[in-house]
């Protein structure tokens, strides 16, 4: 096979039809062994970097056929090691094991209250997660910000973490999903995110990766998510859920608002803070109801409790005992984290490049999540391209949220950055992010819909 060749048959021939308009004609669907080849060929480096970014492009505008997405999927996941979780080789590993993933958000650190708040109510959790991707954060990077935090664990480690606490968090290594790992730094810095084939793989080769029997999706709409519209999302939302099911997985998704930042904090170690608030019974109502509704469900799958109400109970439970924050805890020194610091530094920890945002006039506020997402990328908290570092201490503050009155002169955000130049560049994009009326707008609703 010629690489060319494949990458010619995806991209298809561009013929002009009578309205001026050029469209798409011929064949475009690859064979499983046309794509087992690119993907073979790119984990052993025998097919370089350019083709296959050209490959992506190619995805991105044609799309892939369900049997494609599913053999893309198998060839990422065989790209590298699976973890059974089944074997019994570590003691304490009873299953049946839950994960739940998010396709990203600006401010959205659900996963990180939420472990804690499942393993409380008996559910082990193998949690691989990812890096900040686009104007989006990444759990990993988030984690990394405690001091001494860990994410990279060998199989047998991550084994053992998840009998001792329910739960570990680690992320990929040259040995699970290599494929993934490469294509989804590539697909950031490519403008090839936002394709469902390729969301969809990237996220079940991981997850089918780390040993999960039952998946609980968080897909996100709106100008903050990588899916704009409802429509998108719900395409996004049934191809995860019916490829999971035919991998053999339970699987259920919730399409969630994501138009304006999740949370009152966004940034790295911003998020860690706002993850102890959640657990220490306090948290953003936003995050809350979220982290809740995804904890209960996976309570459900692992079969803790018989009933939404019985599981939604003991979530809250688990937060109002204090058994979820001394399970965060017990994580942090799990996985090499200095708990004293971390209590130490928590509300004190932020860069001095700083500069507030205040009010232009009087009214209702409207902040848009991509572009607060954009302006934390200048400051530090993601990345313009995959050899960027971010800046743990970087992020914002919103002192004031969507649909809040707001009178000229207050403040409604304070901006943290890796720099002093960064801050001009990104108090441009969060003014652009601010709209004001003058009339109230109710909040909109958080959850849409549920796909089983």
């Amino acid at each position: 096979m010629r690489v060319t060749d494949i990458i010619m048959k995806k991209r298809g021939t561009f013929v002009r039809g009578s309205d001026g308009t050029q469209k798409t004609a011929g064949n475009t669907q690859l064979t499983k062994e046309e794509i087992k080849f690119l993907i073979d060929g790119y984990v052993s480096s025998k097919i370089p970097e350019y083709q296959i970014a050209s490959w992506l492009m190619a995805v991105y505008f044609n799309g892939m056929t369900f049997e494609e997405t599913g053999a893309l999927t198998e060839c990422m996941l065989h790209s590298g090691e699976v973890i059974d979780l089944h074997d019994r080789e570590v003691k304490g590993l009873t299953g049946p094991f839950v994960d739940k993933h998010s396709t990203g958000g600006v401010g959205d650190k659900i996963s990180l209250p939420l472990a804690p708040i499942a393993a409380c109510c008996g559910v082990q959790i193998p949690m691989m997660s990812g890096r900040a991707l686009g104007h989006t954060g990444g759990t990993l990077d988030k984690l990394e910000s405690i001091t001494g935090y860990t994410t990279s664990l060998s199989p047998k480690k991550f084994k053992e973490l998840i009998a001792k606490t329910g739960f570990a968090m680690t992320g990929q290594n040259e040995r699970i999903v290599p494929a993934d790992k490469l294509l989804y730094a590539l697909r950031d810095v490519t403008a090839t995110v936002e394709s469902v084939p390729l969301i969809t793989s990237s996220i079940l080769s991981k997850k089918v990766a780390e040993g999960s029997d039952a998946l609980v999706f968080d897909v996100k709409y709106g100008s903050g998510a990588f899916m704009k519209s409802v429509a998108d999302a719900e395409l996004l939302a049934s191809y995860l859920v019916k490829t999971a099911q035919a991998m053999g997985k339970k699987a259920a998704a919730f399409m969630t608002n994501m138009n304006t930042p999740l949370g009152n904090k966004i940034g790295n170690f911003l998020e860690i803070e706002e993850t102890l608030d959640c657990l220490n019974g306090f948290g953003p109502e936003d995050v809350m109801e979220l982290t809740y509704a995804f904890a209960s469900e996976m309570v459900l799958f692992a079969e803790k409790a018989k009933t939404k109400k019985e599981a939604l109970e003991m979530c809250k439970d688990a937060v109002a005992s204090g058994k979820a924050l001394k399970k965060f805890l017990e994580n942090i020194e799990d996985q090499g984290g200095d708990v004293s610091r971390l209590l130490e530094d928590n509300g004190k920890r932020r860069s001095v490049h700083r500069a507030e945002f205040k009010a232009q006039k009087d009214g209702y506020l409207k902040i848009d999540a991509y572009m607060t997402g954009l302006a934390g990328v200048y400051l530090g908290v993601g990345r313009n391209k995959t050899t960027d570092k971010v800046c743990a201490e970087a992020g914002i503050i919103l002192h004031k949220r969507e649909c809040d009155h707001v009178k000229k002169g207050e403040t409604i955000m304070s901006v943290y950055g890796k720099d002093e130049q960064c801050l001009s560049p990104a108090m441009e994009l969060i003014e652009k992010s601010v709209s004001y009326s003058e009339k109230k707008v109710e909040k909109a609703k958080l959850i849409y819909k549920e796909i089983r």
